[in-house]
This record gives structure tokens, sequence and C-alpha cells, in this order.
């Protein structure tokens, strides 16, 4: 079904709020979900929201974190997350790290101790809205075969870029696997095989079988492992964190903080070139590329980003594409229990409104108007 944007928003935040984060964080939460969708990104949208809720009721993210920001130098700092909900902690420190490159030129903030922090586009497109150029990279649990290798090591490791043009931002949002594991769940789901190049057995071997997957494998071989080799490094070695096959599971002790990391670059094109110039000549390679005559077989060349963007002009004009089963979650009074792994047994459904004080932090949010 199609459900408009503020009402996918509304309703997202209400079952957070339910499952016991703040209003205020349920929102960005939500915000951050809902952004995902309007952009077609449906595996980091609300689709998650009863995943996070679970790991909410369960404890495995701080409700009431103690967020605090560590000055580490002019253009440096260190976002002490306190494994509250990631999507809040990268924001804030995405926040502060324009702020710092706006008067440094440069700035680099690393988030410490986060949980998962969903579609890494959004923060950087936040910091392209106010003129700045933005790299953000962050580590996930391991999944992925390093290059002639046999178990999981790296995580998918996405990294994003955003580039601020005069009524536009050219950037990108990538895995640095072949492709996701979304994709491989749905496979299995519809009984479908897949490219022999995105996965591997439990040998190593490359698999088209996906009910044989035991592991991705990376992006264009050599290249994909190294990149996810240094999106490790930047974000969770620098940082001081649990890397490579350490990285915590996203879904096998749901009681527990992930203690993520994640690192935001933050450049401001004024102390480099002339803004206006800057954000004039991305706004030509954006229309460069759009004007090039495309190769045989392809209908248009599109610019990085583009893809998304119609998505986007299509979502917003139509409403959100959202599965049955995810729209019933949402609109629903329970918050699961036993729907992923954990280490202790798990509990019925119960009332989400039995389980968390979210009336009494002005979280009460009433069902909205379903209607488009």
């Amino acid at each position: 079904m199609r459900v408009q944007e503020s009402v996918l928003q509304e309703l997202a935040q209400r079952k957070l709020a339910m499952a016991g984060l703040s209003t205020e964080h349920a929102g960005i939460v939500a915000d951050v979900l809902v952004f995902a969708d309007t952009y077609g990104i449906h595996s980091h949208g609300v689709m998650r929201t009863e995943y996070y809720a679970e790991r909410i009721v369960k404890g495995g993210i701080n409700t009431r974190p103690s967020f605090s920001v560590e000055k580490t130098g002019p253009c440096s700092a260190i976002f002490h997350a306190d494994n509250g909900a990631g999507h809040v902690a990268a924001k804030l420190a995405m926040d502060e790290a324009v702020a710092m490159a706006r008067n440094n030129g440069v700035a680099v903030v690393g988030v410490r101790q986060m949980s998962h922090s969903g579609a890494l586009a959004y923060f950087t497109r936040r910091a392209a809205a106010q003129d700045m150029v933005a790299v953000s990279v962050c580590q996930s649990d391991p999944m992925v075969v390093p290059l002639g290798g046999t178990q999981p090591y790296y995580g998918t490791n996405p990294l994003a870029f955003a580039a601020p043009g005069v009524a536009d931002v050219l950037g990108f949002d990538m895995a640095t696997t072949v492709q996701a594991w979304g994709k491989i769940l749905e496979a299995r789901t519809e009984d479908q095989p897949i490219p022999e190049d995105w996965a591997v057995d439990d040998e190593g071997n490359p698999t088209t079988d996906p009910a044989d997957v035991a592991a991705l494998r990376p992006a264009a071989g050599a290249k994909g492992y190294g990149l996810a080799m240094m999106v490790d490094v930047l974000s969770g070695v620098l940082l001081g964190l649990p890397f490579g096959k350490r990285v915590s599971s996203m879904y096998e002790d749901l009681q527990q903080g992930r203690n993520l990391g994640q690192l935001h670059i933050v450049l401001n094109p004024a102390a480099f070139t002339n803004l206006s110039a800057f954000k004039t000549d991305i706004s030509a390679t954006m229309r460069d590329l759009s004007q090039m005559k495309p190769a045989p077989g392809f209908d248009r060349v599109l610019y990085p980003g583009q893809d998304r963007k119609l998505i986007h002009q299509e979502y917003q004009r139509d409403g959100i594409a959202v599965p049955d089963e995810v729209y019933d979650y949402l609109t629903s009074e329970m918050i699961h229990r036993d729907r992923y792994k954990t280490q202790t047994a798990p509990d019925d459904t119960v009332p989400a409104k039995q389980l968390h004080r979210w009336k009494n932090d002005g979280g009460a949010l009433p069902p909205p108007d379903l209607a488009l």
C-alpha cells in the first residue's frame, strides 16, 4: 500500500515511543527511517521499526543515554553515544562536525559505542544541505568473506558521500559488498536463484542457491575488500572499538548494547575555494553526466544518486510503498519480544502500553489519520 510520508513518520515515532524511547529520540529515528523509504532504501526504512522496538524493550538500546562530546583538537572530536539510538547519535555528531568545519574548514568526528544508525546518506545529505561536503563511514557485524577467504570477517561496512550543488545534492550511499543481505533474504522468500558473484557457501565456494549462503562477497573483488578494511579501521580501530570479526551481531543478543563506531568527515568548501563557484561546478557535473549520450542498452546516463532522486520524487507525489505486514505492525498496539534471536528465552508478545512509561514522557501520540 501507499502511505504519505508525514503519516509514516508519525506511525514510526509513535511505535518507537511506545517501546521506550523519548518522544524526541523516537522522532529522530523515525525521520531517518522514513528518509530511507522515501529514497527507496527500504532495507533501512520503517520495516526496521519492529527490530528496533524489540531491542529497546530488551535493553539493547539505551533509552536515556548520557551523550557527551569530547574535543580532541581544533578539528576533531569524539561523540560518546552511551549505546543510545544510533540514528540520534549520528545526527547530533554530524551537527557537531558541521559546526566545527564551518569555523575551522575541516572536521572529523568519531561516534563511539552507538547502536545501528540506518542509512548513512541521511547524515551526509544533512551536511550538504548546510553547504558542506561530507563523508560518513560505519562498521557492521561480520558477514563478508575477505577475498579468497572462507569465513566472514568484515561487515558490509557502508560509506556515504554528499556535496552541495546549486539546487540539488550530488552523492551516493553504498555497502562494500556486491549485494545487500536483504537481497539474499528476498531470494530465499521467493525461492529464486541469485547471481554467482553475490555470495559463498560455508566452504567459501560461490553459490547461486540463497539457502546455501553463508557469507557475502566484497564488491569488485580486491577493491571492495580494501574499502571494507578502510571503513573498519576508520570507524572501529581508530576509535578504540571492537573491529573485524569482533564487531557485535545485530541480532544475537538484543539485551546488550552494540558498541558500534561511525566516523564523519566534513569539509567546508569555502575553506578551499569560492563556495558559489563550487556549488555551480557540482551542478555542472550533474548536468554534464545526465546530458551525456547513453551507451547501447541504456536509456540515459544518471549521475550518482539520481536514481534515488527519481524514486524520492515519485514517493513524495504518490506516497511511500509499505508492505501490508509492516503497516499492520505500525498501526497495532503491540511490541513484539519474540521475533529476533536472543540469548534468553523469548517472552510472549505483550501490549506495549504495559511495558514502558511512554505516556508519562509526553510520548502519547494518538493514531494518526491513515487515509491518503
